[in-house]
């Protein structure tokens, strides 16, 4: 099994209303991430788009759609079309979410969270195997922000992610700012989560912006990056080494500048305050 290698640096997502703007050469960015699935197909505009801007800047494969943890068995169609799109980019990366989102009556679309017990880690470590096998790669798994948790729960989301990795040989996507969204929903310790990972197994970090509701905080991508995360992406970065970075933004996604200034804000950081990397380890 082939070891992934996050690209070096800071990077954003492509999204279809800056195709034009990479089509006429690489912005001021390291790499780019992409939703999988978004390229499934064997030819369109998307892909044509995707396998030129890789010509230049390395990619990673961000899936929203397996549900690594759902009851179904998993979608084997799904798992072919990923493997022939990873054949075709030959990403850096790929990574998938630590959710459910299938049942017997159909996908459901969502990035549902699960009871973090020891029989979701037997259920989840069984899954990333196949998925891994299928890739022949280690993929990295991502934390997710979520609205309830479960009173049977035996482990912390990082504390599962922890053994999952050690189980599998995966590795673990860092979306710091879910890690505060669940913070302030549940109370939990973002730092003591950060504490609670190994600092090998981290490949990659998310940055995001969430909205403030009455009911919740929503993890909803769809601004600026909020203080508090940057000040978590710190502690991160402190902790971790300096991990290649994502700046996601996938609602009203606004002008390419506005992308690359966060990226900017993240590069200063990067820079500031980054060890060397240390390479998730995921074993062969």
């Amino acid at each position: 099994m082939s070891t992934p290698r996050a690209p070096a640096g800071v990077g954003i997502g492509l999204r279809h209303a800056h195709y034009e703007a990479f089509m006429a050469g690489p912005p001021g960015i390291d790499w780019i991430e992409v939703h999988s699935e978004n390229y499934f197909g064997d030819g369109g505009y998307d892909l044509h788009v995707l396998e030129t801007v890789r010509r230049d800047l390395p990619v990673s494969l961000h899936g929203v759609g397996l549900g690594l943890g759902s009851a179904v068995p998993l979608d084997e169609a799904h798992l072919a079309r990923l493997a022939r799109l990873v054949e075709r980019i030959e990403p850096a990366v790929v990574s998938e979410h630590l959710c459910w989102g299938a049942s017997a009556q159909g996908a459901l679309h969502d990035l549902l969270p699960m009871p973090l017990t020891q029989a979701s880690l037997d259920h989840l470590a069984a899954r990333v195997a196949q998925m891994q096998d299928s890739l022949g790669r280690a993929v990295l798994i991502e934390n997710v922000s979520t609205y309830i948790r479960f009173r049977g729960d035996a482990y912390s989301e990082a504390e599962f992610l922890a053994s999952l990795a050690q189980r599998t040989g995966c590795g673990v996507l860092l979306d710091v700012n879910n890690l505060y969204v669940n913070q302030c929903n549940h109370g939990e310790d973002a730092l003591a989560a950060m504490a609670a990972l190994p600092p090998h197994v981290v490949g990659e970090i998310h940055l995001a912006g969430h909205r403030v509701s009455a009911a919740a905080v929503i993890d909803d991508h769809g601004s600026r990056v909020a203080p508090a995360v940057w000040s978590l992406y710190e502690a991160a970065l402190a902790r971790f080494g300096a991990t290649p970075t994502l700046i996601e933004w996938d609602t009203a996604v606004p002008a390419l500048d506005v992308l690359l200034d966060e990226a900017l804000l993240a590069r200063e950081r990067f820079t500031r305050h980054a060890t060397p990397h240390r390479e998730a380890e995921v074993r062969s």
